[in-house]
């Protein structure tokens, strides 16, 4: 594991690749062992038991994070034997592979950090003897005393200024369309983005219907619409690649895309071919953005408790409700809305969407439709779009723009969007992350101190060889998890486990990136007080980690989970 090997087949490269395969068997059936247990003590009768879920919280998302990790070293390997075939497997990637590895074998081991202060640890699974043995073959233990030394960090240092005007430090595994289309939307966030976000964010300013105008011509919008109804017909993981290169530039950016692929998804598979017909072709070409119109007061996570009504009145539907957390609502031209339109339940069955028109705000009157109000939430970071409460009251909307035309099928829409919308949360997390060691890279090359470029210092190296090192295996598991989705394979687990990690790693990066730029990382002038408020909301938006714990949790622990 010295990391010497050039891009061509050599005993190292081999050594390092057979030992990544026999650590993830080994990782595997420890995973195993801690699922096994974990189902006796969460799903005694096979189905998992929401008590038992809810006063183990902290064991069962801990399992949520340990199957995580398995998941995110099993793809690295993966991607780390492709790149060998191809003979792109270089130094760099064979010292990152190696040091991530290491580091999360150790947390295995040791204890994962599900956040600040929560720590998940083995004992807390109640693995078995054989099942923690696992953990110290010899495999995860070379990895453990060779994988992330002082050498290794050092030669992993001398690769990292190399990303400095790249997409990437190491190869990603992305074939010739994706990669030509990376570099597209490098070059757009590079140009018209860039230089220009971190003063959209300080005047807490839209970002420019020019931009808007000019990621439409791109495509952003109709990315994975299909090419009859005027998208671009490309899959999720083109999505991922378009989302990660604008969040790198800016998340605001990168996140305007959101609502066009929830409102395109929600229509593709709920809507009727007269639904499909009008408005996906209006929503690839950026004729009309679309808002998501979810979420309440004092209900969150929860949408079953939604009290949003929409009475039926003819061919009208009359709403009436609140709604919060509304994303860039005033310059939305449509609403995809989950009203309640059943008064007499109080769960999900009674929930409908709707494919609500309104005209388009102006900052003199950005709510100008009768019967409904708005007013802004003033925000930390991911700012650019800006966030609304809404007030409505008998809000007309046509029958005809009931999503499929049928009533009560709100939520079982909703969640067909999922998996999607968390797949593109994780790459958005990855573009901040990758801002972020981007930023601070290029600080502790210029920042001199005691004579010498701070980067010198191994405590601030090995901080960015840790970003690049995670970057790898998130990326990953990210593709992954798009890959899943593009192969019409239920992806949930693997969307779940992509957003949960990348939320972290990009709070981890940011974090980091400010402590490198010292002072200056906490003074507004510079971009990384951005990223770091940024990065904050990833954690909490398209559910919040616990949640994501918990979900990963209850698809684990249910009979016959493979």
């Amino acid at each position: 594991m010295d990391g010497t090997a050039t891009k061509t087949a050599s005993p190292v490269m081999d050594d390092l690749i057979k030992t990544m395969q026999a650590a993830v068997v080994s990782l595997e059936a420890y995973g195993e062992d801690a699922k096994a247990a974990m189902k006796a003590k969460l799903a005694p009768e096979g189905k998992p038991d929401r008590k038992l879920l809810d006063a183990q919280q902290h064991s069962a998302h801990g399992l949520s994070w340990v199957i995580t990790y398995v998941e995110t070293l099993r793809e690295t390997a993966h991607w780390a034997e492709t790149m060998q075939a191809e003979g792109k497997f270089g130094e760099i990637e064979q010292l990152l592979s190696q040091i991530l590895f290491s580091e999360y074998c150790a947390q295995l081991i040791g204890g994962i950090p599900m956040n600040q202060g929560e720590i998940i640890r083995p004992a807390d699974l109640g693995v078995t003897k054989a099942g923690m043995q696992r953990l110290f073959e010899p495999a995860v233990q070379r990895f453990l005393t060779e994988g992330k030394t002082s050498e290794a960090m050092a030669a992993a240092a001398k690769h990292l200024p190399d990303a400095l005007g790249r997409a990437t430090v190491e190869e990603t595994g992305l074939d010739e369309t994706l990669t030509m289309i990376r570099d597209q939307f490098r070059r757009f966030a590079e140009d018209k983005v860039v230089p220009y976000a971190h003063d959209w964010h300080l005047k807490d300013e839209l970002i420019p219907m020019e931009v808007v105008t000019q990621m439409g011509e791109l495509g952003v919008f109709g990315l994975t619409i299909p090419e009859e109804y005027g998208g671009l017909g490309l899959g999720k993981t083109s999505m991922c690649v378009v989302s990660e290169e604008l969040s790198r530039g800016y998340i605001g950016v990168g996140s305007l895309g959101t609502r066009s692929e929830i409102a395109a998804e929600l229509i593709l598979n709920g809507g009727t071919d007269r639904q499909k017909e009008k408005w996906l072709p209006v929503i690839a070409s950026a004729e009309i953005l679309p808002t998501a119109v979810f979420t309440e007061p004092n209900t969150g996570s929860d949408l079953g408790s939604l009290r949003t009504r929409a009475i039926k009145e003819g061919e009208t539907y009359k709403i009436t409700g609140n709604k919060t957390w509304i994303t860039h609502a005033a310059r939305a031209d449509m609403m995809t809305l989950l009203a309640r339109t059943d008064p007499s339940t109080d769960n999900f069955s009674g929930l409908s969407m709707f494919l609500a028109e309104k005209p388009r705000g102006t900052d003199d009157t950005p709510f100008p439709a009768e019967g409904m109000t708005g007013g802004e939430i003033e925000v930390l970071g991911y700012r650019g779009m800006k966030e609304y409460e809404l007030g409505f009251d008998e809000f007309e909307v046509p029958a005809d723009n009931l999503l499929g035309a049928t009533e009560g099928m709100g939520f079982k829409h909703l969640m067909a969007t999922f998996e999607s919308a968390r797949i593109q949360t994780a790459a958005r997390a990855v573009g901040v992350a990758q801002c972020a060691f981007e930023m601070g890279l290029k600080y502790a090359l210029d920042r001199k101190q005691f004579g010498r470029a701070i980067y010198d210092f191994p405590r601030v190296s090995n901080k960015l060889v840790m970003m690049a090192a995670e970057l790898v295996g998130v990326r990953q598991l990210t593709y992954f998890s798009a890959r899943q989705k593009d192969g019409g394979k239920r992806c949930d687990l693997e969307a779940g486990m992509a957003k949960l990690l990348a939320a972290r790693v990009a709070w981890a990066a940011a974090d980091n990136a400010v402590q490198i730029h010292g002072g200056n990382g906490f003074a507004l002038e510079y971009p990384i007080s951005r990223v770091l408020q940024d990065a904050r909301i990833l954690n909490i938006f398209e559910g919040a980690g616990e949640v994501q714990a918990m979900v990963i949790a209850r698809r684990l622990v249910e009979k016959g989970n493979a």
